[in-house]
């Protein structure tokens, strides 16, 4: 059997909505199906706190998938880690304003640039701690 699909699962400590917000506005993500929240998995008790939290969401982005989910409270969430997103590009206009929109309230690693192998390229770390490459190949 062949891998049909590769997905990173993006998971989050009680802002998983406010990401998806920021992934709409900042690289027009679309959510597909819906949120579904703790509080309305059926037979699953969850607290209070728990209720409102984003259990599950697919968001379109590009020709790709990005899964989001909130831990449960009480269960920090590692912001750090050997992984980032990287988004391949087709227009460097659309990576800078892109770049700058998804940007705001992060850190920037790597302002976007004309870079050796012939590509515009940047890097950041969004507001919610998930690392970024861009990446848009010059045209012959």
């Amino acid at each position: 059997m062949a891998i049909t699909q590769l997905n990173p699962y993006l998971s989050f400590d009680g802002t998983a909505e406010k990401a998806i917000q920021l992934y709409e506005r900042a690289l027009g993500a679309q959510v597909e199906g819906g949120i579904m929240r703790f509080g309305e998995v059926p037979g699953m008790e969850s607290a209070p706190s728990d209720r409102n939290r984003v259990m599950h969401a697919m968001l379109q982005v590009g020709g790709g998938v990005i899964m989001v989910s909130d831990s449960m409270a009480g269960q920090p969430v590692a912001t750090e880690g050997n992984v980032e997103v990287c988004l391949q590009l087709d227009d460097p206009a659309d990576l800078d304003q892109k770049f700058e929109a998804l940007a705001a309230g992060g850190k920037v690693t790597m302002a976007p640039h004309d870079a050796f192998w012939g590509a515009r390229f940047g890097a950041l770390t969004d507001a919610f701690g998930v690392r970024w490459m861009f990446n848009c190949p010059k045209k012959s």
